[in-house]
């Protein structure tokens, strides 16, 4: 799609999510941003998400601590960092700055991943409108945190009556969850029950009980 020659403001990102659409950049380096709508959207059915048996103990594990909306900018930040291997981060500056708006708003939240040093290792985050949330993106740098971030957002998104968890893109990462691609006639179904709904992100306090969250995936 084309790139935007207006400024994007936090409200215009709003009103491009209920209809489906989502700004990226081709870079973290190119000041433009474009609008995407895939014919094919990625989505994980809340009611069919699974772990495996490895991440169902490694979630158990005590030395890790998983927070929400603790650190934001760490996150972000995190996110929009380069990556060994990856594709170049498609996070620039105009994303941070107006998400971080968002957040500070109430609409963006945080998962963080806290090691037995106190040290940020893994993190994701998102946008939630109604009872839909839009992951945006994950990271980590020790193994599996961003799994475990994933997990426990999930069992937040549950516990607050979401029905939606638009991931945008399919991976092999969110494959193994039971993530799907869904016809962008079929999601807008979705997103548009998910909108007439009201759903609590904060259902729970800002740090996630590892029992807690088991019985709710």
């Amino acid at each position: 799609m084309p790139a935007m020659d207006f400024a994007i403001t936090p409200d215009l990102i709003l009103r491009a999510y209920s209809v489906g659409v989502f700004p990226m950049a081709e870079s973290a380096d190119d000041p433009n941003l474009h609008w995407v709508e895939p014919e094919k959207r990625g989505i994980i059915p809340l009611d069919a998400f699974h772990v495996s048996s490895k991440m169902r103990r490694f979630t158990r594990r005590a030395e890790y601590r998983v927070t929400v909306d603790t650190d934001f900018a760490g996150v972000i930040a995190a996110c929009a960092a380069p990556r060994m291997g990856a594709e170049e981060t498609w996070i620039n500056g105009t994303i941070r700055d107006v998400y971080t708006t968002l957040f500070k708003a109430g609409y963006c939240h945080s998962v963080e991943v806290y090691n037995s040093e106190g040290a940020l290792v893994g993190g994701l985050y998102g946008l939630a409108l109604g009872a839909a949330f839009f992951g945006e993106s994950m990271f980590h740098v020790e193994r599996d945190c961003s799994k475990l971030a994933l997990i426990h957002l999930v069992a937040r998104l549950k516990a607050g009556g979401f029905s939606l968890l638009d991931t945008q893109f399919i991976t092999d990462h969110l494959r193994q969850f039971g993530a799907v691609e869904i016809p962008k006639r079929a999601y807008r179904k979705l997103l548009d029950a998910a909108l007439s709904r009201e759903a609590e992100f904060r259902i729970w306090p800002q740090e996630d009980d590892p029992v807690r969250v088991m019985e709710m995936v």
